[in-house]
């Protein structure tokens, strides 16, 4: 897995990474329980509910968590787990008084803290800090919640390229759209996904539609610690972003803003609002591919127009062949396009990293 650090010198993830079910058990916790997870949309906590019970990577995490809200209005993220015998605490969103575990009566505060247990009278040292629920870190951004189990990077870090970048987009006004919001099962592994949207190099191939929408030849991309931005320049009369003057990118005709967050999070920036695809691994060769919708607050939004689905159907055939051709007792490893496969080959750097800690 070790990826070396000049793309002209190196060579891909073996093809062992996309197929053997141990590197897969590695990937769980040294990737995925350490980096910071897409989990839900604001909406989870509104006026009728104040708790949100959800499974972190249900198949693979398989960690029982539950979003809290106060009537500060302060959110949190908890363990969803019952510290007296292991029951799950919350089984339903709702709105609740306190958080109470229906097996033995057990009561939490709605910030994790231990409220009160019958029939403990005699019990010593009791309650300690192991009798609260577990708090897990938890970050709220563009009107969506984000989790990690035990971080290894700071999530503020991460996105800061982003906000830097795009800050002069209405970003508050992203309005969740139902239209446009699917999953999509892939037979092939989480990884393989990654690697087909980090690159652009594809798109006179496998995709007419939107290699007609944008200019190839000022394709662009940039890396940043846990990230990347691939930036489409869109062809005479297709749409594109009114960007103001002092912005990084004013006078580009800009198509569409394709960033990219480890490990698995796209969020894709059109004038019409944000595509977020969320790319969540279900086991070593199944993953499910979560699109979400958010529109700018007043914006038109021309699903047809910008070819979200057709692009999905076209990038799934695609990668669930690769992922048939990674069986071959012929195929070890490749070698990575210095021009066109830079942020390929970083993701694979930062997966070597992480395997390595």
């Amino acid at each position: 897995m070790n990826i070396h650090p000049e793309i002209g010198k190196s060579s891909t993830l073996p093809a062992s990474f996309y197929r053997e079910p141990a590197i897969f058990e590695q990937v769980k916790e040294k990737v995925f329980a350490s980096s910071w997870l897409y989990v839900a949309d604001r909406t989870a906590l509104d006026g009728l509910n104040n708790a949100h019970p959800f499974t972190l990577l249900p198949g693979v995490l398989n960690e029982p968590l539950l979003l809290s809200g106060d009537d500060a209005g302060t959110v949190r993220c908890l363990s969803n787990v019952c510290t007296h015998r292991g029951m799950l605490v919350v089984e339903k969103p709702g709105k609740y008084p306190s958080l109470r575990c229906t097996y033995h009566g057990r009561c939490f505060h709605m910030d994790g803290r231990f409220k009160q247990m019958p029939e403990f009278e005699g019990v010593e040292d009791f309650p300690s800090e192991n009798d609260n629920l577990t708090q897990v870190p938890l970050r709220e951004w563009l009107g969506m919640y984000f989790v990690s189990l035990n971080p290894a990077f700071s999530f503020e870090d991460a996105i800061q390229p982003i906000v830097d970048r795009i800050g002069w987009m209405p970003l508050d006004t992203l309005v969740f759209e139902e239209e446009g919001t699917a999953d999509y099962p892939v037979a092939a592994n989480w990884a393989l996904y990654c690697d087909n949207y980090l690159e652009g190099f594809h798109i006179p191939f496998v995709h007419p539609a939107l290699n007609k929408a944008l200019d190839f030849k000022q394709y662009k991309y940039e890396l940043f610690p846990w990230g990347s931005l691939q930036l489409g320049i869109a062809e005479e009369g297709e749409p594109c972003f009114d960007i103001p003057e002092g912005a990084p990118d004013h006078g580009k005709a800009i198509y569409a803003y394709y960033y990219w967050l480890f490990p698995n999070l796209m969020l894709n920036f059109y004038p019409w609002g944000l595509s977020l695809n969320v790319v969540q691994p279900l086991s070593h060769d199944k993953t499910l591919v979560r699109f979400r919708t958010y529109r700018f607050r007043g914006r038109p939004f021309d699903r047809e127009l910008n070819v979200l689905e057709k692009t999905e159907m076209e990038d799934e055939a695609v990668v669930e062949a690769v992922q048939m051709g990674v069986q071959s007792r012929f195929y070890k490893a490749g070698r990575y396009s210095v021009k066109q496969e830079q942020a390929v080959h970083h993701f694979h750097r930062l997966l070597s990293q992480q395997l390595s800690m």
